[in-house]
């Protein structure tokens, strides 16, 4: 989201609950993974896996990668880990979840 690339943390949550209380709009799962995206990206990452866990849809691979690549860039380990748990049960045929979560152990030096 644009909010995102450009740091807009409190306008991007802004705009998110705007939605709902000033027109009447359900976000879809799409958005609740645009503000994850958003948070993540921030470094807001107990926000971003709370949101994971209390949005009203049952969060598949996109928003746990997106959690995931969060944890990455801000050398999250035990989240990141928790991230990579989830992902392994949805999709275990899927090498990137390892690899990144590899990359998160190499960076903090637990390698």
């Amino acid at each position: 989201s644009a909010c995102s690339h450009s740091g807009l943390v409190d306008e991007g949550r802004h705009y998110f609950l705007s939605m709902s209380k000033d027109h009447g709009i359900t976000p879809t799962a799409e958005h609740y993974k645009c503000v994850i995206d958003l948070l993540g990206r921030s470094g807001l990452l107990d926000e971003a896996e709370d949101m994971i866990n209390n949005m009203p849809f049952q969060p598949d691979a996109v928003a746990w990668g997106t959690l995931l690549g969060a944890c990455q860039i801000h050398c999250d380990l035990d989240r990141g880990a928790r991230a990579a748990e989830h992902l392994f049960e949805l999709d275990p045929h899927n090498a990137i979840p390892y690899v990144s979560l590899a990359n998160i152990y190499a960076a903090a030096g637990r390698w």
